[in-house]
């Protein structure tokens, strides 16, 4: 019976650990934005302007120039969105880390904050993230297989 005792004693304690830990984690996810769920809550925001351009039209425009690996752009514009969308978005951004990205570029200013993030596979890029806070707060996505020497053209033909 004492030995049952001592058994559910050590159960009820494991339980209790494992639910805090679990409230832990939690918490500090909680407190992060990623990228998957910064584009899905704020592609419903209301005054939201979205424009995508995909596979099919990045296909066609490759006949006439080079797209570099581009396969699909979406651009998110919160310019005609309340002040309290902007202020939400503008703290997602502060607060915006994912694994599954790195961060390229990160610059604070005053009234603005610019993030470029990026999803390696490889050898290539295969998703472009940049996240612009402030007044005119923006959010664009490139996705496709774009290799680190075409980003370096691009740069080079607009120094």
């Amino acid at each position: 019976m004492l030995n049952n005792k001592k058994q559910s004693t050590m159960n009820k304690r494991k339980k209790l650990f494992a639910l805090l830990a679990l409230l832990f984690f939690g918490q500090v996810a909680v407190g992060q934005q990623n990228v998957e769920r910064l584009f899905k809550d704020f592609a419903k925001e209301k005054g939201v302007v979205h424009v995508g351009i995909g596979k099919f039209v990045m296909t066609f425009a490759s006949m006439f120039t080079d797209v570099m690996g581009v396969n699909g752009v979406e651009v998110y514009s919160f310019e005609e969105c309340n002040q309290s969308v902007k202020d939400k978005l503008n703290k997602a951004i502060a607060t915006l880390k994912d694994a599954n990205y790195e961060t390229l570029v990160s610059v604070n200013d005053e009234k603005e904050r610019t993030k470029i993030l990026v999803k390696i596979e490889g050898e290539s890029i295969r998703e472009l993230i940049v996240a612009t806070s402030g007044d005119e707060p923006a959010l664009v996505r490139i996705k496709g297989n774009i290799k680190p020497s075409d980003v370096d053209k691009v740069i080079n033909n607009n120094k």
